[in-house]
């Protein structure tokens, strides 16, 4: 009975996927393919990212990095000069007034003297400023990728994986990055600064707001902690957990995924609340 359920639920998962990938999914771009012996280390923003800095720099330096969300308003970005950079909020597209969302395409456009790619959504905004000036800097070359969320049976799921027309639900910047990471044909990706401990951080106030801190290895924006504290503001506490059990469940996805494909996927974060991938200590 519970294998009938099962397969149920997973062909109206795959018709519902099927819908989402005609309807949301755009044409891409096919991302720069890796050689055998290169190696990719996916810099997320938690805090634990300083020690690996201060502690392991030489090992991030002889590999191949990528970079997210607001890591280009720091120090690291000119210092470390990442191969990669993923975009996939919203706010960076539709959020210019920000001012660390302003500063963040003002680095893309300025400092970037080195080679990088810049992923971003196919259905982001390519208008404004923003775009404009990026596309002036020619050190930058912009590839777009689907984030359309794809689940259903699993041969059905690696075929649309492997087709780039969508990727498991992405519910924060590390899923595509180790997507497109995967895509990119790397067969050892490391994750580093990769905490996830919010469940550390997380309460809920004398009248029933949802106060979640979610530290990183730089100081946030004043406006950035406005805008999070807003944004949590009117969500209940159901809804915030179900958001982390998603993304949680979703490292599990991408494990069988990637050892489809053949992918070993480290993780090299101290501590880490990911427990999907084996770990590495460095």
């Amino acid at each position: 009975m519970a294998n009938i359920k099962s397969l149920i639920s997973q062909s109206w998962q795959t018709a519902l996927s099927v819908a989402k990938i005609i309807f949301q999914s755009r044409p891409c771009d096919t991302p720069p393919q890796a050689k055998s012996d290169e190696e990719l280390v996916i810099l997320g923003n938690g805090p634990s990212l300083n020690d690996t800095m201060a502690n392991n720099k030489e090992f991030l330096l002889a590999r191949h990095l990528l970079a997210v969300n607001f890591a280009a308003n720091t120090p690291i970005f000119t210092e470390l000069k990442p191969k990669f950079y993923m975009l996939t909020d919203p706010v960076f597209f539709n959020r210019m007034e920000l001012d660390n969302v302003q500063q963040l395409w003002r680095n893309f456009a300025e400092t970037v003297d080195w080679e990088m790619t810049l992923f971003i959504p196919t259905k982001a905004k390519k208008k404004g400023d923003w775009f404009n000036n990026v596309i002036k800097n020619k050190n930058i070359t912009i590839c777009t990728y689907n984030m359309t969320p794809v689940e259903g049976v699993q041969w059905f799921e690696n075929m649309a994986y492997n087709h780039h027309w969508g990727m498991p639900r992405p519910r924060n910047v590390l899923i595509p990055s180790i997507m497109q990471g995967i895509a990119m044909r790397y067969k050892t990706i490391y994750l580093a600064g990769a905490d996830h401990s919010w469940l550390k951080t997380l309460s809920v106030d004398d009248d029933n707001r949802v106060v979640s801190i979610q530290p990183h290895f730089y100081k946030e924006a004043k406006s950035e902690e406005e805008r999070i504290k807003k944004d949590y503001m009117n969500i209940p506490l159901h809804q915030v957990l179900e958001s982390m059990y998603i993304a949680f469940r979703t490292y599990h996805v991408i494990r069988r995924y990637a050892d489809y494909r053949g992918v070993k996927v480290l993780n090299i974060t101290p501590n880490s609340f990911v427990d999907a991938f084996a770990r590495l200590k460095i």
